[in-house]
């Protein structure tokens, strides 16, 4: 493989064939990047951590676990909750 430093070149070249490994990849993309919107969406409002818990009737630890990338409890009933209280409104499409 040709050096490079595009992160999805490498982890198309990591991967192979190996589907068990591609679908774990973007399992953990996916729970990443639902932290990252949560997180954009709440510091766009000029709100702490604390500020959305109380907004949504729940502590400062709840969100921060929310906003890590590692997390994988995202539920649709707490990503409501926090577009609510933000005044947005939450989207989810499929996508091929």
């Amino acid at each position: 493989m040709p050096k490079t430093r595009n992160a999805i070149e490498v982890l198309d070249h990591i991967t192979g064939d190996d589907d068990e490994l591609k679908e774990m990849i973007a399992e953990e993309a996916l729970h990443a990047e639902v932290a990252r919107l949560i997180y954009q969406a709440r510091t766009g409002a000029n709100l702490t951590q604390a500020e959305l818990a109380a907004l949504i009737d729940t502590k400062q630890p709840v969100i921060a676990r929310l906003e890590d990338a590692d997390y994988d409890g995202h539920s649709l009933t707490m990503l409501h909750r926090i577009a609510a209280a933000l005044n947005q409104r939450l989207e989810i499409s499929f996508v091929s």
